[in-house]
């Protein structure tokens, strides 16, 4: 059963300390095993990666059919049906333009004293998508890292997606033509993590890698961190919904079962102010539980980590929120722009009861991943920024340095550091000349 709380009852706080700090990831310790399968592709670049391909994807490669071939690329694409590519091409459409309007602009200007300052952004030369393989990888996750990779002006963007069996999921394909994708390799794991970070024979490195992964992907990101950039790591997926009573609570108990349905440790959450429509929504949640496809693993997420949180108004429901900071907070009351205002920290808001988080999901234009595990209240979901550098800019004339140099010298002196204020010295004794 689902955790059953109430803001009111004497040992609320105690229940919903319990429920934020449980322990939802059970990913074994796969850290030894992940270093070792960095080194070995260190060592031995393509040997290694065809290896453990084999090993791993049961696919025998060789160096020249690591990558698809764009003659292959089209092949894949042209057995998807008129319907799935015009879907595709709507939801890469709405997320292009919605990343378009995230680019920053340059800045350059003359202070008070004199000097030219500003900041410049340029993109990541290279960056490397990984994207889970089978049947059962996203198409839309690969719209969602690539776009705003390219619409950042990323120059070179590889993705890598495992073919376990040879099984090729021919949306990806089309995915990753639709968001410009430049180089598609057929390999994945922690080696293909290691190819992108330190490159192969075959497979140049790249400078940041983005995209979710299995544990092994997870422990190798951590890895090559500092080596290259990374995205985030992913926990389980979660979402709270705060509803007052005037929603359908099938359509609620759908939202909640949405996320469930992801993995049987994701987290559903309902927030609300009407102790009878949260049992309207438990019945509901049962109810689909009876047909749902994915029941098996949207009953083991609801049933272990559930949770239905009562309220006394939505001021708290606002509070409390902010203390989850869900990756997916849905607003289902009568003025969710309002209630908006309140919330700190989320990864991604979704107004009104017409808003369901699937729709962000695929076709909404925000990204869809975002940070879990209550690191929404530091970071934010994947953007354009995360693809583009800033760098500061900064020009002193001489009336410039003659006015903020001599307090430079004082803080070098402070400091100990004779070098740093000497060098401004010397241009001042220059310029007193």
């Amino acid at each position: 059963m689902p955790v059953l709380l109430n803001a009111q009852d004497p040992e609320f706080e105690t229940q919903f300390q319990a429920l934020l700090s449980a322990k939802r990831e059970d990913s074994p310790d796969v850290d030894h095993i992940v270093a070792g399968i960095i080194q070995d592709v260190r060592d031995r670049g393509d040997d290694a990666v065809l290896e453990l391909t084999a090993k791993f994807d049961r696919l025998d490669l060789t160096a020249d059919t690591m990558r698809f071939s764009e003659a292959e690329v089209e092949q894949y694409i042209a057995t998807v049906s008129p319907e799935d590519r015009a879907a595709l091409e709507l939801a890469a459409q709405r997320i292009r333009a919605y990343h378009e309007r995230q680019m920053p602009e340059d800045a350059f200007w003359i202070d008070e004293s004199g000097a030219e300052l500003g900041w410049r952004w340029t993109p990541v030369s290279a960056a490397g998508l990984y994207v889970p393989g089978g049947l059962a990888s996203y198409p839309s996750s690969v719209l969602m890292n690539a776009i705003p990779a390219k619409v950042a002006g990323v120059e070179r963007l590889a993705i890598t997606v495992p073919t376990p069996d040879g099984v090729v999921n021919a949306l990806v394909l089309l995915a990753a033509k639709l968001s410009g994708v430049d180089e598609i390799y057929r390999i994945g794991g922690a080696q293909a993590v290691a190819a992108l970070a330190y490159g192969t024979q075959t497979i140049p490195a790249v400078d940041k890698i983005t995209g979710p992964g299995n544990a092994f992907v997870a422990a190798a990101k951590r890895r090559v961190f500092g080596k290259v950039g990374i995205d985030m790591i992913a926990g389980p997926s979660e979402i709270l919904v705060i509803a007052d009573g005037d929603n359908d609570p099938d359509w609620i108990a759908l939202d909640l079962l949405s996320q469930a349905e992801h993995d049987e440790s994701a987290q559903s959450i309902l927030v609300t102010d009407d102790a009878a429509f949260a049992q309207k929504v438990s019945d509901a949640v049962d109810a689909r539980l009876q047909t749902l496809e994915r029941r098996a693993i949207a009953g083991a997420s609801w049933r272990d980590y559930g949770a239905m949180i009562v309220v006394p108004n939505l001021n708290v429901a606002a509070n409390l929120s902010n203390r989850i900071a869900p990756e997916h907070l849905e607003l289902c009351v009568a003025d969710p722009m309002a209630l908006s205002e309140k919330i700190t920290h989320a990864g991604a808001i979704f107004l009104g009861a017409w808003t369901p988080e699937a729709i962000g999901d695929y076709v909404g234009g925000p990204n869809h991943v975002l940070p879990t595990a209550r690191s929404a209240r530091f970071s934010s979901g994947l953007s354009v920024m995360d693809f583009i550098k800033r760098t500061t800019l900064a020009r002193m004339t001489p009336d410039a340095l003659r006015a903020i140099g001599p307090s430079a010298e004082r803080l070098a002196t402070s400091e100990s550091l004779e070098a740093h204020g000497l060098s401004v010295t010397a241009r001042l004794k220059h310029l007193n000349s």
